[in-house]
């Protein structure tokens, strides 16, 4: 893959491909302009500009490329499957990378600060994981002191459930502090009314493009052939809710409000030089999931997790248990279907180290020790006002940089 800058990017950006949203990532998203604001398009981000891909494609004379971008979502684009995803990744590389085109380019571009961006799919199913035995321990010790802080059947499967796909929102949308039933555990009986103990959890997404039939199975070897790429999850969470409601089938309403997801989707093939081995398995697993002998499908992902502009965590995704392979594997053993632009995600990612827990859950235990945010003030959960960004990049090809953006949400009071 070219890695040179295209004429004028070195001026904006001095440290060349290493800068975020470099040539390396080459990101997907879909947006808007103001003096046309029912228009969405495909657009693809370098740097701090924004490349009108379809009108680029068809000035080139790509007329299959343009076809594939030229809609309002990127729902035609993941159907298409993973060779056309290829040719049309390397055309855009060739076409932002090689100065032969920038003329023909040039009138496409647009500053990223004039574009208004939206979900950049159409979500058909969304799937939540629980794969960071860090976060699952910890969860495990709050909620059963004294007991196995993993349950029998953790290291056994990649444990999931199925949320809602119309509460999936793009990053920046405002976040409504849900109502529902909670009870404390001295409560006589449950009460009603907004949530106080709302968290985040980071996590990372994978979007599905090639849909599968009734009854098919993805195998560990043919995780490439149907997830499209990657973007920043926050699975917000009503802790107070969930811990009523979740016995005996799960979450439900503690989750349904609101998953926000960044705007821009990261092909998979971005992250070739961020594939490492994952945690050793301790545990023999059953052949559908056993991925010893196949490619390692462990991510080197970098988080941070900023309240109010204010960095608490940085948790590496390196350490997830369960890989992308896995939980694609194990979502589909029983025949369930896929569908193009079905989001599953990994669960709150976290790390072994304090300074890398993936919500408030666990960096306050529970409420119970308050976390200290840079500036002094404190939270033990996230309060009415509080702006929560979570970003993340990986390594790239011959030390460069691979960038996943951010995704935001700002608390909202519990309407009326």
């Amino acid at each position: 893959m070219p890695t040179d800058i295209p004429q004028g990017a070195a001026e904006r950006n001095p440290a060349g491909h290493d800068s975020p949203f470099g040539p390396l990532t080459l990101p997907y998203g879909v947006f808007s302009t103001a003096d046309a604001p029912d228009l969405r398009r495909v657009g693809v981000r370098l740097y701090d500009r924004v490349l009108d891909a379809s009108a680029a494609a068809r000035a080139l004379g790509a007329d299959a490329e343009a076809a594939l971008l030229g809609h309002p979502t990127l729902n035609p684009l993941l159907a298409a499957g993973r060779p056309a995803w290829d040719l049309v990744r390397d055309r855009l590389t060739e076409w932002l990378t090689d100065d032969r085109h920038h003329d023909a380019i040039e009138p496409f571009w647009l500053p990223l600060a004039d574009v208004t961006l939206h979900l950049p799919f159409e979500v058909a199913d969304y799937v939540d994981f629980y794969a960071s035995e860090h976060h699952a321990t910890r969860v495990g010790e709050i909620f059963r002191p004294g007991g196995a802080a993993l349950t029998p059947n953790w290291k056994h499967l990649p444990i999931g459930y199925h949320g809602r796909a119309g509460s999936v929102v793009v990053s920046g949308t405002e976040v409504v502090r849900p109502s529902g039933q909670r009870k404390g555990p001295d409560d006589p009986a449950p009460v009603y009314g907004p949530s106080v103990r709302l968290d985040y959890e980071a996590e990372v997404g994978f979007v599905v493009g090639t849909p599968t039939a009734a009854g098919e199975r993805v195998g560990l070897d043919a995780v490439e052939d149907h997830v499209f790429g990657v973007c920043l999850v926050n699975d917000w969470s009503a802790r107070d809710i969930q811990a009523w409601e979740y016995v005996p089938l799960g979450p439900f309403l503690g989750k349904s409000f609101a998953t926000s997801v960044s705007p821009w989707i990261v092909p998979l093939q971005a992250f070739s030089a961020a594939r490492v081995a994952p945690p050793a398995r301790d545990v023999a697993l059953l052949p559908y999931l056993d991925d010893a002998k196949l490619p390692e499908w462990g991510l080197d992902l970098r988080l941070d997790v900023a309240i109010n502009g204010q960095v608490v965590s940085r948790p590496p995704f390196s350490t997830m248990y369960w890989t992308v392979a896995q939980q694609l594997a194990h979502l589909t053993v029983n025949g369930a279907v896929l569908r193009t632009g079905d989001l599953f995600a990994s669960g709150t990612v976290s790390g072994p180290g304090d300074d890398q827990r993936g919500c408030l859950l666990e960096s306050t235990w529970n409420g119970r020790e308050p976390l200290t945010l840079p500036d002094g003030s404190t939270r033990g959960y996230l309060e009415d006002g509080d702006e929560v960004t979570i970003r993340a990049w990986a390594p790239g090809p011959d030390g460069g940089r691979v960038d996943l953006g951010a995704v935001t949400g700002r608390i909202a009071p519990a309407a009326g």
